[in-house]
């Protein structure tokens, strides 16, 4: 039966933010991981078993999926596979069922399956932000809501890390949906960080803020609903742009920032600096600067 830590019982070891490191070693403990099929899931996938970590991967794409699988297999990772809509709560509610009768606990879980659509914001169909909003917003809100009281009924430290993008700190041109879905990934990652610290519980939170990378997240449409028409997104600037990173890169950040307990992961230090240049705007009330179109 799942149990929730009421404020009267809540754990007083972990107030004040000393918790970096509360994983300690990695080697047994087990990694979900959303959109584990391809791109920067299935580089965490296998930086996270190559720490010898048990793992699960999740992904809508079955054929993706099943040769993700096989390949972390044959790097001697223990892992599962199972096919996941994270915008269907259902789905995402057996998804965690299935992690913790496969591996008993989980201790880190990645939010990580993401879509984007090219939209000008007043052209965007009710579909197309349906379609962003459920599987970049909503699907973080089910695995937190899904996972996390699980997490906290063990007993066992946790750690949460949500894939946001530099979309979660500054507003891109041509992307509304996929900009308002992952400000608001930002938002649950830093009130889940509060919320798990006043609470006393051991369950730490990351938001992921990646630039450019090497995926394949700029074909989406490949698993659009067929009611989402217009233009996909395209790769344009995704592969060839000269600050694109390969997945690898990414995951390594990741596994830094839970081994010391890190909040934000920005593998592209120049958003930071245009999000600062955003804050100094909130003073004088200048328009927030516009970073380039992806």
């Amino acid at each position: 039966m799942l149990i929730a830590l009421t404020y009267a019982q809540r754990d007083t070891r972990y107030e004040g933010g000393n918790m970096a490191g509360v994983l300690g070693d990695l080697a047994g403990k087990t990694a979900v991981i959303t959109g584990g099929a391809s791109g920067i899931g299935l580089a965490m996938a296998e930086r996270f078993g190559a720490e010898g970590m048990n793992v699960v991967i999740a992904d809508v794409e079955n054929a993706a999926l099943s040769a993700a699988h096989d390949s972390l297999a044959a790097k001697d990772i223990d892992v599962r596979a199972m096919r996941c809509d994270v915008s269907d709560r259902a789905a995402v509610e057996a998804l965690a069922e299935f992690s913790y009768e496969e591996f008993g606990n989980v201790h880190i879980l990645c939010n990580n399956a993401g879509v984007v659509h090219r939209d000008r914001v007043w052209e965007a169909s009710i579909e197309s932000w349906e379609w962003v909003i459920g599987v970049d917003l909503w699907g973080p809100i089910y695995g937190v809501k899904s996972f996390v009281p699980r997490m906290i009924a063990s007993g066992e430290p946790g750690h949460v890390v949500n894939t946001a993008s530099t979309a979660g700190i500054l507003a891109f041109p041509g992307i509304c949906s996929y900009d308002v879905a992952k400000q608001g990934v930002v938002a649950l990652s830093e009130v889940l960080a509060v919320d798990a610290r006043n609470a006393g519980v051991p369950i730490l939170s990351s938001v992921l803020c990646p630039g450019v990378v090497r995926t394949k997240i700029g074909i989406s449409e490949r698993n659009r609903p067929g009611n989402v028409q217009g233009a996909g997104f395209g790769t344009q600037g995704l592969t060839t742009a000269t600050e694109a990173i390969d997945p690898e890169e990414v995951a390594e950040q990741v596994l830094g920032a839970v081994r010391d307990g890190r909040f934000w992961i920005m593998t592209h230090p120049r958003y930071v600096g245009l999000a600062q240049e955003r804050a100094k705007c909130m003073e004088t009330g200048a328009p927030p600067p516009v970073p380039s179109p992806i």
